[in-house]
């Protein structure tokens, strides 16, 4: 049964928002995108991302054990994950059932099964797109490498792996010279390596979400540019967007905001509980870098992407209060981390290289919220994807026109918006 077109106002301009705009519009409908930045702003978390395209990011933040580092991340300033003091009574509820979520082996299990969907095939997805819109040449494959201090190292790991094995990932094992000619200058101190052969990466994040964005013009879909200030609401359903130039009139509308789906869904009555999971990144000169594949360190918890004739650096979780200021430790830290990682390597001091902040949107249970809103019809969300978005969008935007049609969706219940009607952030 063809699907009469309808009017879809997308609620932000992310690469999540960018991508679900493309498929509606494949699908015959007019859609709209309002967002307060252009979709290669820095201040987006899309832009300053460390591009990973990863299978095996199945694996939650959320794990057995968790629970017991709590007072490491709290004291310990230069941890890969903290958690700042300050935060703690903002945050509270949130952090309980966020480390409630994984907290036994099969409960970790359950996330990364429901997590497989928006990553198994995710370069593939990723690769169609990138040649649809004119710019194949940023979405590259090859792998992902994971190095370690020793195969010891690696064995402390092996719940992480075998969710990984579970959900269908691949690798392959390297020790020695052979991780040595895959990844040339790195430092002695990893001595094995795991490569994620299904894996790859986006070149530049806000330079593809940007073309995306240009593509979607391409196929009819109106940029506006403005924050959203409310919805005009009747019999439970959502007439029209409203912002400071006016608003937008609307049969649906679809709710990417990202960090700030959380106000957004109060203006509906919905609880959506999103909390700044804060990433922080350089990029530096690589000219005598030699970086085949995007390498991340697993002791020091951080990756590095090759893009362009740079590196990205990134990593860290920091969770603060919301408005804080970034801390710029975090990304020197980072910055330390690559020195460490490749000693040979001719690395900038701090002042000089770019560095960036951003807010990745995430849930306490380490999954999504897509679905129909509890309190209006005609809304759909598709938000809360932590460090996951990049990779996790174009299976987003599968479920969402899908939903947008009409059309039955049984494998979406762990995404329901739903699931958080009872929770006070």
């Amino acid at each position: 049964m063809k699907v009469m077109s309808q009017h879809v106002v997308v609620v932000g301009s992310g690469i999540v928002g960018t991508v679900v705009s493309i498929a509606l519009a494949r699908k015959g409908h007019r859609v709209s995108v309002i967002g307060a930045d252009q979709p290669d702003s820095c201040e987006m978390a899309s832009y300053g991302n460390a591009g990973w395209l990863n299978p095996g990011s199945v694996v939650p933040l959320s794990m057995p054990g968790l629970w017991r580092k709590v007072p490491e991340y709290l004291l310990n300033a230069n941890g890969p994950l903290t958690l700042r003091l300050s935060a703690v009574p903002q945050l509270a509820s949130w952090l309980v059932r966020f480390m409630a979520a994984g907290c036994t082996p099969r409960r970790a299990r359950a996330i990364a099964a429901a997590l497989r969907p928006f990553l198994h095939d995710a370069l593939e997805r990723h690769e169609a797109l990138a040649r649809e819109a004119g710019v194949p040449e940023m979405i590259k494959g090859g792998g992902l490498l994971i190095v370690y201090p020793d195969r010891a190292a690696y064995g402390a790991d092996a719940l992480g792996w075998s969710m990984r094995r579970d959900n269908g990932v691949a690798w392959r094992e390297l020790e020695g010279e052979e991780l040595r000619t895959l990844c040339p200058g790195l430092s002695e101190r990893y001595q094995f390596g795991a490569l994620i052969t299904d894996g790859g990466y986006c070149t530049s994040p806000g330079g593809y979400t940007s073309a995306l964005a240009t593509y979607a013009a391409g196929l009819g879909v109106t940029q506006v540019s403005g924050r959203v200030s409310g919805f005009r609401k009747s019999g439970g359903q959502v007439l029209a967007v409203e912002h400071a130039g006016g608003e937008i009139a609307c049969d649906r509308v679809v709710i990417a905001g990202g960090i700030g789906t959380t106000e957004l869904a109060r203006m509906l009555s919905d609880t959506v509980p999103l909390v700044s999971e804060r990433g922080y990144h350089v990029q530096v000169s690589a000219q005598d870098v030699a970086l085949p594949v995007p390498t991340m360190m697993s002791d020091l918890k951080f990756g590095i992407t090759p893009m362009g004739n740079e590196i990205r650096g990134a990593g860290q979780v920091e969770f603060a209060r919301r408005g804080r200021a970034p801390d710029w430790r975090r990304a020197r830290i980072i910055l330390e981390c690559i020195r460490a990682s490749f000693p040979s390597a001719r690395i900038e001091s701090f002042e000089k290289v770019a560095r960036w902040m951003g807010n990745r949107p995430s849930t306490p249970d380490c999954l999504p919220v897509i679905g129909v809103s509890p309190h209006a019809s005609n809304v759909v969300y598709a938000s809360g994807h932590g460090h996951l978005g990049l990779v996790s969008s174009p299976y987003t935007a599968d479920i969402v026109a899908d939903l947008i049609d009409g059309v039955s969706r049984t494998d979406i219940k762990p995404y329901d918006p739903a699931r958080f009607c009872r929770f006070r952030l």
